[in-house]
């Protein structure tokens, strides 16, 4: 049974290679401050694929992450270790037996529920690797589908953090709604889309939400997951 909520209100380039290192080594808050070391008996586990963007960098406070808006408000037990600078290709490496996806799979409890939100940071490395990005799409769904039976999968639009939209952008989310749909996946579209306009959201990097952009970024990700049932 899920438990709806009414929750209102990256994925990043990568500018400093020592940070993304850093940030790779141990650093994510894979919890939501504050909460339960473990989920309560019934609790829905919910569990975050992704990378900048759903990791929070550019919020005042992990608190302030869309994530973590999203899954106080319905009363779920976050699971989020989102990486800066993290693709379905790019920085991989860097992760190495900590994998991301190993993580969620082999998260004990099972995730109830696993969003996908992955693929800005792909767009760096087009099209030089579109047939590996295009493939890893393909995996890591799979992987979640098949070690992940009994949970919902929702792969949202890969975000975009500018209004000037390479024509890779549109590549990389044709690719996921397509892989989405092979693994029969709920799909969020439009999400490259939300921020669009409104440099007033933007943190003073230019590229991350500042909380009013997260703020923006979970009110709509709250209409989409209402929408869904969830």
């Amino acid at each position: 049974m899920f438990r709806r909520g009414v929750g209102r209100g990256a994925a990043t380039v990568v500018v400093a290679v020592g940070c993304l290192v850093l940030v790779a080594c141990g650093m994510p808050v894979t919890s939501a401050p504050g909460q339960a070391a473990a989920p309560s008996p019934g609790q829905v586990v919910v569990a975050y694929y992704g990378d900048s963007y759903t990791r929070g960098t550019g919020a005042s406070s992990p608190e302030r992450r869309w994530s973590t808006i999203v899954a106080r408000e319905r009363g779920w037990w976050e699971f989020n270790p989102s990486i800066d600078g993290l693709g379905y290709v790019n920085n991989r490496e860097l992760v190495g037996g900590d994998d991301l996806v190993e993580q969620i799979v082999q998260h004990e409890p099972a995730p109830d529920v696993v969003i996908v939100t992955m693929g800005l940071n792909d767009n760096f490395s087009m099209p030089a690797r579109d047939d590996e990005i295009e493939a890893a799409i393909d995996a890591d769904l799979r992987r979640f589908r098949d070690e992940l039976p009994d949970a919902r999968l929702v792969v949202v639009e890969p975000f975009w953090h500018t209004d000037e939209r390479p024509d890779s952008v549109e590549q990389v989310i044709g690719w996921v709604e397509a892989a989405a749909a092979d693994v029969d996946a709920e799909y969020i579209a439009g999400a490259s889309r939300w921020l669009e306009g409104h440099p007033e959201w933007m943190a003073a990097d230019g590229i991350h939400p500042n909380d009013d952009g997260y703020a923006e970024v979970a009110r709509r990700m709250d209409e989409e997951l209402e929408r869904l049932g969830l």
